[in-house]
């Protein structure tokens, strides 16, 4: 049997960067971040807090390194395996240690490793309950045709919105392996690689409650509050020290059987209520 990433149904469980700093870079997601653990293990440093991780290795400021998504069960991760195998989608060598045994890893044509497992059960008891959880990664990428053709097709995401140039080039493309709205998602780009990660904060009043916070830690909001019109979400935007961009997002899209929706590139898309940011 086979099952496409979206009905195997995967969770984005962590994601690691490197960083010239990651000693600084892992006490700025300790202090501000929330995360209340920080173990050092085989030359990586784990930030945990309650359902979200980011794991720092020693390398180039603001690069991706890799990302696990979780599932629930090892019979639909093996189904997914059967699904990935019958579109000959090619396997890489990277061991991914944040998963449970069985876990396997694939590299997308930008050279991203992501891996697909189950995620490990933890015994550490968080205190901080604040709703944070790690929930979707966006890449930037010279071809998003190529990489939602591939997420889309290959993989199975399922494709839920996408952002059209007036040329009818693709700007943006936003897919789901759950039915939230997107879980990964690409921006055409000069560049490849990262573009933001994201947290989900349940509703509106987390988003209030966030930006007092920041602002009393002196950590400049860099965009929003807004609202995006492909998810619909309300969010904030601010940079951890090494530039990387951090999304808190609330009350994004429900997807269940609609139809792929198409938006044209434009700040409106990006933000219905304001300034938006164009990549390209």
């Amino acid at each position: 049997m086979e099952l496409s990433a979206f009905q195997a149904g995967f969770n984005l469980d962590h994601i690691a960067l490197e960083s010239s700093a990651p000693n600084e870079l892992s006490k700025f997601y300790k202090k501000f971040i929330m995360m209340e653990q920080i173990e050092k293990k085989n030359k990586e440093i784990i930030c945990k807090g309650q359902n979200r991780k980011i794991i720092l290795t020693k390398g180039k400021k603001n690069k991706f390194s890799y990302a696990g998504f979780s599932c629930k069960n090892k019979k639909n991760l093996q189904h997914f395996k059967n699904f990935i195998i019958a579109n000959k989608v090619p396997f890489s060598n990277f061991v991914n240690n944040h998963l449970e045994k069985g876990a396997f890893s694939i590299i997308d044509p930008d050279r991203n490793v992501i891996s697909f497992g189950i995620r490990k059960k933890t015994k550490i008891v968080f205190k901080n309950k604040f709703c944070l959880p790690l929930q979707h990664l966006t890449f930037a990428s010279r071809d998003v045709k190529r990489f939602e053709h591939f997420y889309g097709n290959m993989l199975g995401f399922k494709i839920t919105d996408r952002v059209i140039h007036k040329n009818k080039s693709l700007a943006t493309s936003f897919l789901t392996s759950n039915h939230e709205h997107h879980t990964i998602a690409c921006f055409k780009s000069n560049k490849i690689g990262i573009d933001h990660l994201s947290f989900e904060v349940g509703q509106w009043e987390n988003i209030k409650i966030l930006c007092d916070y920041f602002s009393q830690q002196n950590i400049k909001i860099i965009w929003g509050p807004g609202r995006h019109g492909p998810g619909n979400n309300l969010f904030i935007f601010i940079e951890d020290i090494d530039k990387n961009w951090l999304e808190f997002s609330a009350e994004l899209e429900i997807i269940h059987d609609r139809k792929l929706k198409e938006w044209p590139q434009s700040e409106k898309t990006l933000n219905l209520w304001g300034k938006g940011i164009l990549r390209s």
